[in-house]
């Protein structure tokens, strides 16, 4: 294989290489029998129509792209780790030359990683607002979040107030109209929690079970449906039943029902309490190791960073968010539906510091590098104190050998 690479700009360039004929015949051979199944000629069955009439009647050339197309992947990653090249997004591939018979010669524009010169990244001294301390607060905070999980809705006749829940029929129409999604039946309302647009939930509190209720709401001029934008509307509103939050006691009973594991109160605060502070240790501990880094990367030289990197980070970041969502239940659309946002909500808030990730990245991998380096470092020097000691090599042999091994290998 014959291979070059062209710089055009920082960090692009383009890569040519050759594909021989002893890759191509091979493929050319492979695309006839793969579409010759489908193939008649006069006095033969189908898919048993023979190469050269193939030759004759479509021409060799008919089989280029299909051969091209089974061993350029392979041809092209060949290429690149010839050359020593580390690209980072796909390749623009085009084909200068297939004449028939001779090399197949082959261009791919590509992208590379930028150069990473490591500064100061040893003994870093870092401070960070994260705090270890664990106060009674947050232990009883803890224990009254598990307290209102063990709450019950009981019936009540009285209005409703803040906190309470409502069970409601709902029908939405603008000017008139009833619009879409804007329908729903025996629908539990929590008031004051926020699950409705702004304005809906504070016209139910004071009202009573049996009430119908004309709520009138302006949809926020950036709701993601468009069409209801900033658009008065009213929602005539049937409450069937109003229930009231019921806590159970703070006493020994209750630590039992949160866990089984404690017989009283005080095990439990106690236990929360570990809890908390292997909770908060940890988030010291990343919260110190991300400064280090950040750190690390501001001292370090990291050449123009390629849009592409910055483009592939987006969209995995992305990718991974709206998995972990889907792994829970959530669709896109549901996502977007509840927070009020959109995809392209989602992409600006993972590109506000796309670049910074991507850094991160690099350095680390280089600060990996760096360490399998020393490594083989130490492991050829190993090897040269055995071949002092154990082979019939005289020494001015030997150096000049580990210096040979040693002069591709670069550390800082």
């Amino acid at each position: 294989m014959s291979t070059s690479f062209e710089n055009k700009a920082t960090n692009r360039g383009v890569v040519t290489f050759t594909i021989s004929q002893d890759k191509i015949k091979p493929a050319l051979d492979q695309a006839f029998n793969k579409v010759k199944k489908d193939l008649t000629a006069p006095g033969f069955r189908k898919g048993h129509m023979p190469r050269t009439v193939f030759n004759q009647k479509f021409g060799e050339e008919a089989l280029y792209e299909e051969a091209l197309n089974s061993i350029l992947p392979a041809a092209y990653e060949e290429a690149v780790a010839e050359l020593e090249l580390d690209v980072v997004t796909q390749p623009k591939v085009d084909v200068k030359s297939m004449e028939k018979g001779k090399d197949w010669e082959i261009t791919a524009e590509v992208v590379t990683k930028p150069e990473v010169k490591l500064g100061n990244y040893k003994n870093l001294e870092v401070s960070v607002e994260e705090s270890k301390e664990v106060t009674d607060a947050e232990v009883d905070e803890k224990i009254e979040r598990e307290r209102n999980n063990l709450a019950e809705l009981v019936l009540k006749e009285e209005a409703a107030v803040e906190g309470d829940t409502v069970v409601i029929d709902f029908v939405g129409s603008v000017d008139g109209v009833e619009f879409d999604g804007g329908k729903g039946d025996n629908f539990s309302l929590e008031l004051g929690s926020g699950q409705f647009i702004p304005g809906f939930e504070e016209q139910l509190v004071g009202k009573k079970a049996g009430e119908t209720v004309k709520v009138n709401v302006t949809f926020p001029e950036d709701y993601q449906s468009a069409d209801l934008a900033g658009k008065d509307a009213t929602f005539v509103t049937t409450i069937h039943e109003v229930k009231a939050k019921e806590v159970p006691e703070l006493d020994d009973e209750l630590a039992k029902d949160i866990d089984e594991e404690v017989e009283t109160l005080d095990e439990l605060k106690a236990k929360y309490r570990k809890e908390l502070e292997a909770t908060k240790e940890t988030a010291y501990n990343d919260a110190v190791e991300t400064a280090v880094i950040d750190l690390a990367v501001a001292n370090a030289e990291i050449v123009e960073l390629p849009e592409e990197m910055i483009h592939d980070e987006v969209q995995r970041a992305m990718q991974e968010f709206m998995g972990n969502m889907q792994r829970q239940g959530i669709s896109p659309e549901m996502y977007f539906q509840l927070t009020g946002t959109t995809e392209e909500d989602l992409h600006k808030q993972y590109e506000a510091d796309a670049d910074k990730r991507v850094k991160q990245t690099l350095l680390l991998k280089q600060l990996r590098k760096q360490k399998a380096l020393k490594r083989q470092m130490k492991k050829l020097k190993k090897k040269f104190l055995i071949l002092q000691q154990n082979t019939r090599w005289k020494l001015s042999k030997c150096v000049p050998f580990f210096h040979q091994i040693c002069s591709n290998m670069t550390l800082q």
